[in-house]
């Protein structure tokens, strides 16, 4: 991936080192996360053709769920605070560090920024860009409070997502998913999750969860974590049109996608599988997704809430 070189984003938070947090954890209403770390708990030019795939969703809202389907596009922050925890303070917004990784993911960050800005604009609506927060060891966001074991996450709450880069690491060697091109794709992950957080499907399943049994909500959890890869490929199409990729860069992301998938996860982890407990996809679910978002670049190829997965 030519990443040296081109623009950086500014829209990051680096807290890395102030060991801020409190007990509690995220709550079942708060992050959405990228498996990870050893808490297995578990563009321009694409256009608003996704209208398809908002037309989708209310659909499903509307006779599955019996949720407004008009009010979608509220954006109405599905994220909430553990009960008796406080927001999350603003912090010091400079980057403290500048090495390379911190550089490399200012720049996926940079680039996931222009390609939704590109998409959003191509329907005369602007694109807000979430917020980067790096962090080490642990960290609290207005999701509750995380450690670098549950891994990457996105929190609606404050429309931020946080990393621990120490988990590229952990990537490589844990799951054997190495390459510059599957660490973008960890951002580009959780982006995916920012993008269904404005469009409103974040915080219509956070609303629905609430009153579903853990087998219903974890089935409809792979189906949004499913479209978030599908968007992170969506990314990597318009990066492949800028010429940014290289040979080997997709297949990266694909091993990627497979190593983090729950049966791999739980194979590896406890030596057997519990289809019913998949909260992400199976491996095979998330390679094909992500593909199908590269290969098209197009919004409606990540219908994930019709049909079978």
């Amino acid at each position: 991936m030519r990443w040296q070189g081109r623009r950086q984003s500014d829209n990051v938070e680096d807290q890395r080192g102030e060991g801020g947090g409190f007990p509690g954890g995220i709550g079942r209403g708060g992050g959405f996360r990228l498996p990870g770390g050893s808490g297995f708990r578990t563009a321009r030019g694409g256009g608003f053709s996704g209208i398809v795939i908002l037309a989708a969703i209310f659909l499903f809202l509307k006779f599955c769920t019996n949720i407004d389907p008009m009010q979608i596009l509220v954006g109405e922050g599905g994220g909430q605070l553990v009960p008796g925890q406080s927001q999350a303070p603003s912090g010091d917004t400079s980057v403290k560090n500048d090495d390379q990784m911190t550089q490399f993911a200012r720049t996926v960050l940079a680039e996931t920024e222009d390609v939704w800005s590109g998409i959003f604009q191509a329907e005369g609506q602007q694109y807000p860009a979430p917020t980067m927060v790096l962090f080490s060891g642990q960290v609290r966001s207005a999701c509750g409070f995380a450690s670098a074991a549950s891994g990457p996450f996105y929190c609606p709450g404050d429309k931020k997502l946080y990393i621990d880069l120490s988990f590229y690491d952990e990537l490589e060697q844990k799951f054997g998913a190495s390459g510059d091109f599957a660490q973008a794709y960890v951002l580009a992950h959780e982006v995916g999750h920012h993008v269904q957080n404005l469009i409103g499907v974040l915080p219509k399943f956070n609303a629905m969860r609430q009153s579903m049994s853990q087998a219903d909500a974890n089935s409809m959890s792979v189906r949004v974590e499913l479209q978030a890869d599908c968007f992170a490929g969506i990314w990597g199409h318009f990066t492949k049109q800028q010429g940014i990729l290289e040979v080997g860069d997709l297949e990266e992301a694909l091993n990627a996608a497979q190593q983090i998938g729950d049966d791999n996860i739980q194979r590896r982890t406890q030596g057997y599988v519990v289809p019913e407990s998949f909260n992400h996809g199976t491996s095979a679910q998330r390679a094909n997704w992500f593909k199908r978002g590269f290969d098209s670049g197009k919004l409606e190829s990540c219908d994930t809430f019709s049909g079978n997965i």
